[in-house]
């Protein structure tokens, strides 16, 4: 399998370093790193950051107060459709869509491959409909309109499937290749998930998603968090202990297990330019 790494949105939230930890401007930089994966079952996607509908319709599709919070930057060519076609493919042939949870920042651009089968928790599923993604941001972050085209949903159980490095998985996704996991990692939304891909080398790639946001909080003993990705990420869990517990769960695969599995977050720019332009 070939994997391309995309960021399918960019985020400039005002607070600079306070965010990204890097920056020099007053804005940050943030990304939605979303995966390609070229395999004989077809294209698959794994998230889809922002569609072509959020750009052409930005407040019917988006919550007002994440599109000012996150100073969202609408970018069709940034979009999971465009890139496809940048790389040569086309969209229709993307056959299948693995969520990891179905925030508008991960969700949006579900609906430019309308084809396509959308693997996900039924967990995430469930509350998503509901609206139920906590008190103060369940009616923003989830946005039906997104994905409510969609008509062929793959839904799978949050537990009880073969362990994966001492984790839950779910094998055997419905017309995926064995090699393509998802991992359950709730805390961040009820039904949120990973999805670990075993690399022709052997070694595993796992897309955390937003089971934790900044580099620091993986891959050493020491934790370390910038301030306001620190706050957004308490703003937006639904579970504190379950999103502490596997933040810390991840940070002891990494540790333990880092020569075999290379973790990586949505959001955090560093480690996308890194598997992006080829280094590990």
């Amino acid at each position: 399998m070939r994997i391309h790494h995309l960021n399918c949105g960019t985020c400039c939230p005002v607070g600079g370093r306070l965010f990204d930890g890097k920056s020099d401007s007053p804005f940050g930089h943030l990304v939605c790193h979303c995966l390609l994966i070229e395999t004989d079952a077809g294209l698959v996607l794994v998230d889809t950051g922002f569609g072509t509908r959020d750009i052409a319709h930005p407040l019917r599709r988006l919550s007002p107060f994440f599109l000012t919070l996150n100073n969202i930057q609408l970018r069709r060519e940034e979009t999971a459709v465009a890139q496809v076609r940048r790389l040569g493919f086309d969209p229709a042939d993307v056959r299948h869509i693995l969520v990891t949870h179905l925030d508008f920042d991960h969700a949006g651009g579900l609906e430019d491959f309308p084809n396509a089968a959308v693997h996900v928790t039924a967990r995430e599923k469930e509350v998503a409909d509901e609206r139920a993604g906590g008190a103060l941001v369940g009616t923003r972050r989830y946005r039906p309109q997104q994905w409510d085209e969609m008509q062929d949903w793959r839904l799978y159980p949050l537990g009880g499937g073969e362990r994966w490095f001492g984790f839950d998985a779910v094998r055997d996704l419905q017309g995926l290749p064995p090699e393509i996991l998802l991992v359950p990692l709730a805390g961040h939304t009820w039904g949120h998930a990973g999805v670990a891909i075993r690399e022709d080398s052997g070694r595993w790639l796992l897309h955390a998603a937003d089971a934790y946001f900044y580099r620091g909080e993986v891959g050493s003993e020491r934790y370390s968090c910038t301030p306001a990705l620190r706050g957004y990420q308490r703003m937006m869990e639904v579970d504190r202990a379950a999103r502490l517990h596997n933040q810390q769960r991840l940070r002891r695969l990494s540790l333990d297990h880092g020569d075999e599995v290379r973790i990586f977050c949505a959001h955090d720019p560093v480690e996308f330019e890194l598997l992006a332009s080829g280094q590990r």
